[in-house]
């Protein structure tokens, strides 16, 4: 009779062969429901682990991943500008903890979830980006069932499975909307997708519409909202549709920088000033905002916290501390594009 091994034991348990191993380890990091699950398997095949082997995969490679999301650019990078500088900040304090890193993408069209840890590449995985939320949450429901430790930067909900580190998107959206109000703006266009799909930009659109209602204004009409992913030219594109309903905005808050940059664009393609005529304000501060023309107000994410808590949340984990997500107060930054010198 050929000896059971733990691939048997996944293939019908419906889990990873890394799941097996963690089970059968005693792994804190496996549910207690599909522990139980392998460990009956394991015993209807007669199969026992292999103390020595256990132990050598259970050495630590002090590594850790930071998995990154391509997102469509204007160059060749396929990176989110925002995470260039977010990445900064997580390899010196992977440097800081002992640590080193390793930097790939991670593309939907590839298994970029199988496990990690158990080709010993790395302790762990940092994951920047997302694309559709609503696609990649069934790969992040799969890291958490594997038992793979992770810690990704986003929206914090709830109920989201595993770690988030995240800005304060609804207070951000707030304080944008805040500032166009105050200056007198009344016809305020968010660009940006407002759904579950991005719920990053859903929460700053929330943000937007609660100033409104601070405010006693009327809830902006949705005649006013464009969908818009984070390039320039969905920016552009997104404005010109909201410039071709008739009855132009007096201001503009934007998801993103890149949105915001794309909407300049348009807005002068339409011969309208910025801030003259319609004042703008974006989300992120990137390196392009404050060389924009005019140089864009925007809407600040904490990129050097962000990526020691990110880094510091997953080595907690490694430890085998309880974590909780987490979000960084975003703030304001004054500049041109808004008629405030």
């Amino acid at each position: 009779m050929t000896k059971a091994t733990s691939f048997d034991i996944a293939e019908l348990a419906g889990v990873s062969q890394p799941t097996v191993s963690r089970a059968l380890s005693g792994s804190g990091t496996v549910s207690e429901a599909t522990r139980k699950r392998i460990e009956a398997i394991a015993r209807q095949l007669n199969y026992k682990v292999d103390k020595n082997a256990s132990n050598l995969r259970r050495r630590h490679s002090e590594t850790l991943a930071l998995l990154l999301f391509e997102d469509p650019t204007s160059d060749e990078s396929m990176i989110n500008p925002f995470f260039l500088s977010m990445l900064g900040s997580i390899t010196r304090t992977c440097a800081k903890r002992g640590y080193d890193l390793l930097i790939s993408f991670q593309q939907m069209s590839a298994n970029w979830h199988v496990d990690y840890e158990d080709s010993r590449k790395a302790d762990g995985l940092i994951l920047l980006g997302y694309g559709d939320y609503e696609a990649y949450r069934a790969r992040i429901d799969q890291l958490v069932e594997q038992g793979t430790h992770f810690v990704r930067w986003g929206s914090v909900q709830p109920d989201q499975p595993g770690i988030t580190i995240g800005c304060d998107n609804v207070q951000g959206g707030r304080e944008a909307a805040r500032h166009l109000i105050a200056l007198g703006r009344r016809r305020i266009a968010f660009l940006g997708e407002a759904n579950s799909r991005y719920p990053e930009f859903l929460d700053r659109y929330r943000g937007y519409c609660l100033a409104h209602h601070d405010a006693g204004l009327a809830p902006p009409p949705l005649t006013l909202q464009a969908d818009a992913i984070t390039t320039e030219q969905s920016g552009q594109d997104a404005m010109r549709r909201i410039l071709l309903r008739g009855d132009p905005p007096d201001a503009v808050f934007a998801a993103s920088d890149l949105i915001a940059i794309g909407a300049m664009h348009a807005l002068a393609e339409a011969g309208l000033s910025v801030p003259g005529d319609v004042a703008v304000v974006g989300f992120d501060d990137i390196t392009a905002a404050s060389l924009a023309n005019p140089p864009l107000t925007t809407v600040a994410q904490d990129a050097r916290r962000a990526g020691e808590m990110l880094v510091d949340a997953l080595l907690a984990q490694l430890r085998g501390e309880t974590i909780e997500g987490a979000t960084l107060p975003a703030r304001l930054v004054v500049r041109r594009s808004t008629g405030v010198h």
